[in-house]
């Protein structure tokens, strides 16, 4: 039985809804929790096959596992990318007028979106009816080196925003992208420079995130061209932001490769693509209900 007949089955079963044609990830039920450190190298990993996907922004496949315990759940990612990029919008001296501009310098992410509706939806930047997400952010530069994924929403409306992105459906509808952080603080902040410190100069700089903002643990590690990212979170967290899992339930998610924001191809920077992210694949969570007898 493949994993869409398995979501489907276990959608029936657990009295939840799946989108049609959705792809399952189960996570396996493990004792021990793995360190969340971007290698992934404990055995526990390997009681799960996990799924392939493939990002069609980016143009590669993407590997999921996933893990959890009675109190917290854990993802591994890998994708191929041929080079690290621990950079982003570094500060580039200009002579001339005497003040920074931004380079072209961007870091390399991966992002989780997870579905907050009662019902499955369309959470493509092209779909038709508005929705609210769960997104969980990682990103090289600005969130690694706290040891944490950003963890904001994405809200697809119909109503206009402040500050949202305007963006046209499939069907010409005009809808409004809004990409609120979740309560708290950051793993990172900017800088602010007003005199001259140095040919290039960092955008920002790691600090220790708060509230519901520090909610996801990650690290990511590239070696021999493929990153390998780990991310780590409480089963339910309380915060009204974030997507509680119900090990009884299923979740419908997908992922990114390059941060969702509705942006066109910007050839002035070093990764083009950055910002023109967007789910592909319907995906759904479900969990294995006991470990295997051994």
């Amino acid at each position: 039985m493949d994993g869409r007949w398995v979501a489907l089955v276990l959608a029936a079963l657990l009295g939840t809804s799946t989108p049609a044609g959705s792809r399952d990830l189960v996570a396996a039920k493990v004792e021990e929790v793995p360190v969340v450190d971007g290698i992934g190298d404990e055995a526990l990993w390997d009681r799960t096959a996990g799924i392939t996907t493939i990002d069609t922004v980016a143009e590669i496949e993407v590997t999921l596992k996933a893990v959890y315990t009675d109190e917290a759940i854990f993802f591994l990612v890998t994708y191929p990318d041929p080079t690290e990029n621990r950079e982003h919008k570094t500060m580039l001296w200009d002579a001339e007028e005497q003040r920074y501009r931004m380079g072209p310098r961007r870091e390399d992410m991966f992002v989780f979106k997870w579905n907050m509706e009662s019902q499955p939806a369309d959470l493509s930047l092209s779909a038709d009816r508005p929705y609210k997400a769960d997104i969980w952010f990682w990103k090289a530069y600005r969130t690694d080196p706290a040891g944490y994924a950003d963890d904001k929403m994405q809200v697809y409306s119909i109503t206009p925003l402040a500050q949202a992105k305007r963006i046209f459906s499939r069907s010409g509808k005009l809808f409004h992208l809004f990409r609120p952080g979740d309560a708290g603080s950051p793993a990172y902040e900017l800088l602010i420079y007003d005199h001259y410190a140095g040919d290039t100069v960092p955008r920002y700089r790691p600090v220790e995130p708060a509230g519901s903002r520090a909610d996801i643990r990650a690290r990511g590690r590239w070696h021999a061209g493929t990153w390998t990212i780990e991310f780590g979170r409480r089963l339910a967290t309380g915060h009204a932001d974030d997507v509680q899992f119900d090990p009884g339930k299923c979740y419908q998610f997908g992922v990114s490769r390059y941060e969702i924001a509705g942006r066109q191809r910007d050839p002035a920077v070093d990764q083009p693509e950055y910002g023109m992210g967007d789910t592909a694949e319907a995906l759904t969570l479900s969990f294995e209900r006991s470990p295997p007898e051994p």
